[in-house]
């Protein structure tokens, strides 16, 4: 079975308030390239990626001066205030720009740029078997317009709840850390946070938009250098990774 094509979405509108500094954490360099670059870099190589969608600020001149590096054309359209609002947006002038709702749609972050390229087939095989209800992938009704899934890792940490003293240890059984890319169809996601936006609900990721509305999206095992950047000692462990994988070698 050839998996269908799908249009990749990153939200890129942010300022990455946690790590200060003028300039927005996605085009900090980390091993000789932007973040961003390296985070678009898997979806420039895969030929199912049928296009990139971009939802920037519209006043960024770190995103003017990086977009003619691009080694292909991308669209782009002005994000929101919050990540859902970048992303329903980008959704939104995918539907200008000709996508279809049934077409699928990969979001992920600007921010990690250590998703490697095994990871996005994994996701994108599994998914498709998924949404075809094929009961190897989870019995997921045939035809069900709400299927997707995400990457993620099963936590291993022993997991306490408490603020600055332990009150209690977590099971951590059946929890895991989402990771992004997160795939699903263009028009639900879309409805997803078009309802959610209406309802006055922010989702933390597309998954939980989805799972407002009854979905059930598939986890597909990642791996745990898919790192997303929030302070400086994620910058330095993902230029380790992305140094080692320069080299050939494993991180």
């Amino acid at each position: 079975m050839t998996p269908p094509r799908y249009w990749l979405v990153m939200p890129a509108a942010g300022r990455g308030k946690r790590l200060g500094g003028a300039t927005p954490k996605q085009f900090l360099t980390v091993a000789g390239r932007p973040l961003i670059a390296w985070a678009l870099q898997p979806f420039f190589d895969d030929p199912r990626c049928a296009g990139v969608m971009l939802a920037v600020a519209p006043d960024d001149t770190d995103w003017l001066s990086f977009r003619a590096s691009l080694p292909r054309p991308v669209l782009e359209t002005s994000g929101g205030a919050e990540r859902a609002d970048s992303v329903r947006l980008a959704l939104q002038a995918l539907l200008a720009r000709g996508a279809q709702a049934a077409d699928w749609v990969l979001v992920h972050d600007a921010a990690r740029p250590c998703v490697s390229n095994a990871e996005i087939k994994a996701l994108v095989d599994a998914v498709v078997v998924y949404a075809e209800g094929d009961s190897r992938a989870g019995d997921s009704p045939a035809g069900d317009v709400r299927a997707g899934g995400l990457l993620a890792v099963p936590l291993a940490d022993t997991l306490k709840r408490g603020r600055s003293h332990s009150e209690a240890t977590v099971p951590r059984e059946g929890l895991w850390r989402a990771l992004t890319p997160q795939m699903f169809r263009l028009g639900a996601l879309l409805q997803a946070l078009q309802q959610a936006e209406s309802e006055g609900r922010k989702p933390t990721d597309e998954a939980q938009a989805m799972e407002w509305q009854g979905s059930e999206p598939l986890l597909v095992g990642g791996e745990s250098t898919n790192i997303k950047v929030t302070t400086f000692a994620d910058l330095r462990l993902v230029e380790g990774i992305l140094q080692a994988r320069s080299k050939g070698e494993s991180p």
